[in-house]
């Protein structure tokens, strides 16, 4: 397994929270890390991006040498690394879920705006699902609904094989797939804590493993 995303210092989120998940569901994984940030539970204060060169690096000597059964994406910042991201991936036939990170939960914005455009055009292609929470989605579509439906749908129009619109905002606990064809509603528990930093990247990185063993 191959998370592609930024090393959060305090453990709560990416590249280390998508690495536990894998741990946790018995996949091997491995990384590229396109961006450190210093982050604890109250926010992220400093941001500090890698070269799309290295990140490329990282990429191809992982893939080349070990391979990968699946991979995700997570948080990438900026235009150039999500173009360097996209031009390892295309072409290797890599299950992929593409976890849109924008904005943390503390309110930090993680992808510059002119890269919104660069990742729905150039990553949502590759993708064999995409996993926005409710605000990303409403961000990445341009709708102010909580139909998660309707959001689905429209990031599946938008070039993603499947959406699924996660469930942790708004009135309503569901998690909402479209894969094109048919819709899928999940119901899931809402936990009233204040600790949920972190839980989308750990829902993607679980997706990706049950993608990589096989699962549908």
């Amino acid at each position: 397994m191959l998370t592609i995303a930024s090393s959060d210092s305090g453990g709560g989120a990416g590249i280390q929270a998508d690495l536990k998940a894998f741990a946790r569901c018995g996949a091997h994984g491995m990384s590229a890390i396109v961006a450190l940030t210093a982050q604890n539970t109250r926010g992220v204060t400093a941001i500090a991006e890698q070269s799309p060169g290295i990140v490329r690096d990282q990429i191809r000597t992982v893939l080349d040498d070990l391979g990968a059964d699946a991979a995700k994406t997570g948080m990438l910042f900026s235009s150039a690394i999500i173009e360097a991201v996209a031009d390892e991936l295309t072409g290797r036939g890599l299950p992929l879920v593409v976890d849109p990170v924008m904005v943390a939960s503390s309110g930090s914005r993680l992808l510059q705006p002119d890269a919104v455009q660069t990742l729905t055009k150039r990553l949502f292609p590759l993708a064999t699902v995409v996993t926005p929470n409710l605000p990303e989605a409403q961000a990445l579509t341009g709708m102010a609904t909580e139909d998660r439906a309707a959001l689905a749908q429209r990031l599946v129009a938008m070039g993603a094989a499947a959406a699924l619109v996660t469930g942790g905002h708004g009135a309503e606990p569901v998690d909402h797939l479209f894969d094109g064809r048919s819709h899928l509603r999940i119901s899931v528990p809402r936990y009233p804590v204040a600790a949920t930093h972190g839980a989308g990247c750990t829902h993607s990185a679980a997706l990706a493993a049950a993608l990589a063993a096989g699962l549908p």
